[in-house]
């Protein structure tokens, strides 16, 4: 009973440890520190390492997420052209993004 209690107090906890429970705004800023991207929605898969993801989402760029939801209520979506959600694992929203051009090193 003891490791049950255990686990369950573990799970709960890392799920509210974890970036995406506690982040409410995520702010993509390009090599050029203009902002790229803003919302309450992450522009990556958060379950993949970022310096796998962000690269791909806009070379150069960091991804900050803070707690506080200030400045999200005006979404910015100027990521680069050839930027998919899809292609990086995050939701997409109807609409929302841009489908890579296949090149010939892709399956």
């Amino acid at each position: 009973m003891n490791r049950l209690v255990c686990a369950a107090a573990a799970a709960v906890l890392s799920a509210v440890l974890s970036p995406s429970a506690l982040a409410a705004c995520y702010v993509v800023y390009g090599a050029d520190k203009d902002i790229l991207y803003r919302d309450a929605h992450p522009p990556v898969d958060l379950s993949r390492q970022l310096h796998e993801t962000v690269p791909a989402v806009a070379p150069g760029a960091t991804l900050v997420f803070t707690p506080d939801s200030g400045g999200c209520e005006s979404p910015i979506h100027n990521l680069p052209v050839g930027w998919s959600q899809a292609a990086t694992g995050a939701p997409a929203a109807a609409g929302e993004g841009f489908v890579r051009a296949p090149r010939g090193d892709r399956g």
